[in-house]
């Protein structure tokens, strides 16, 4: 067997690995450090696979896969897959933390970190796979999961993809090949959430729920994490697993309360993502460095309505339109002071009332310039919410997050 693997990131590594544990025959070449152009005038007819990586674009040939392909035909059990632009990894964990609760065999993969196919060999018919997707792992699917999550749609990754519209068909992938015997939750208040919905055949569940009852607003009032939008991924959660016991929502919730309940309250959110780190001299630290987009960021402060934000914002000028994360940030009716970091920190501030923003050279002096301020401010949230980019400044949003909690924690 002939393998051709198109990138070597922890996907491919996972892929050449399985190949060479499971065929002795096999040989397997990685093509690395290509542009589009360039690998799409390659010549792979001598191969019987062609692995495509999640961030290369479908080359559309007869003997094309990709990991997550080789994991739907072989996966001998149920797969929950949820997509989204944002939220995705929070309502992955929601679901595993919940059935973990149930006493499941829940394994969690997919792009919240653990390669699917490294799970292959641990499956059986009765466990269940929980899947992060991107729209890298949906673009050329042909086969959908049995239940199927699709969260709120927003546009991102628009340099890779061919534009908005191949962005959404590569997410409408999650939902076009269920049949009858499937389900699919989708957020009821984007419209394009509704249409990839529309593509699937199989039982349609809406959220939110505008009449909950009281045990479903409890469990969602009981969670960990603060927000109104970790409120909305556990309700999704909660629908996915009644679905998945093909039982209806308030009956599931009335059956399992206690255990339902000791799942939310499991999990304790994912590394920077409006991940609390400390509270000092009256002041609650929260690392959101994970926010890349004007949404992140506007969900972020208002996840803390009735508190006073000093926020820390700014970073890599990709040249997008900055006037929706300016509104995001300078609308923000709890925003005592946004300190403005990065390559986008001058035009954020460009315009609006000096008063209201500080400009930093430097994360560190952004973290001590909002400590000033926010210990002579009573209930006062530090909030990292970048809003942009990392690599201007930083390695990645990992590095982004780490270098702000070291700084927070020296204090």
């Amino acid at each position: 067997m002939k393998i051709a693997l198109l990138g070597l990131g922890k996907e491919g590594q996972a892929t050449e690995k399985y190949f060479k544990s499971h065929f002795n025959d096999v040989k397997i070449d990685v093509f690395e450090n290509f542009t589009r152009d360039e690998i799409a005038k390659k010549d792979f007819s001598s191969y019987d696979l062609v692995f495509r990586s999640p961030s290369v674009p479908p080359l559309y040939l007869a003997n094309e896969t990709s990991a997550t392909r080789f994991f739907f035909e072989h996966c001998p059990c149920k797969i929950i897959g949820v997509t989204g632009t944002k939220g995705k990894g929070t309502t992955c964990s929601f679901i595993n933390a919940l059935l973990k609760s149930l006493g499941e065999d829940v394994h969690l993969v997919g792009n919240i970190g653990f390669p699917a196919i490294d799970a292959l060999d641990e499956l059986t018919e009765s466990s269940v796979i929980v899947f992060e997707m991107s729209s890298f792992q949906l673009w050329d699917l042909q086969k959908s999961p049995h239940i199927a999550v699709v969260l709120r749609i927003e546009a991102d990754h628009l340099n890779v993809h061919h534009g908005y519209d191949d962005y959404v068909n590569a997410k409408g992938h999650i939902a076009e090949y269920q049949t009858s015997e499937d389900s699919i939750i989708y957020f009821k208040n984007n419209q394009d959430s509704v249409k990839i919905a529309q593509k699937s055949a199989g039982k349609h569940f809406a959220y939110p729920e505008e009449a909950k009852s009281d045990n479903l607003k409890e469990l969602l009032n009981s969670l960990e994490v603060p927000g109104d939008h970790n409120k909305e991924d556990a309700e999704a959660a909660l629908i996915a697993v009644a679905a998945y016991y093909n039982t209806p929502l308030d009956q599931f919730i009335d059956k399992n309360f206690s255990k339902l309940k000791s799942g939310l309250q499991s999990f304790h959110g994912l590394p920077h993502h409006i991940e609390f780190i400390r509270s000092l001299n009256g002041v609650d630290y929260y690392d959101d460095s994970f926010s890349a987009s004007y949404p992140s960021l506007e969900v972020a402060v208002k996840s803390f309505q009735d508190k006073n934000v000093f926020l820390i914002a700014g970073g890599k000028d990709r040249g997008l339109d900055l006037t929706p994360i300016k509104k995001a940030i300078f609308g923000a009716p709890n925003l005592k002071k946004a300190i403005l970091i990065g390559e986008t920190k001058t035009a954020l501030a460009n315009g609006e009332d000096e008063s209201k923003f500080y400009l930093a050279d430097t994360l560190e002096e952004a973290v001590k310039y909002a400590k000033n301020l926010a210990e002579k401010t009573p209930n006062a949230v530090m909030l990292l919410s970048p809003g942009a980019a990392s690599f201007d400044m930083f390695k990645d949003f990992y590095d982004r997050g780490d270098q702000f909690q070291a700084i927070v924690k020296g204090f």
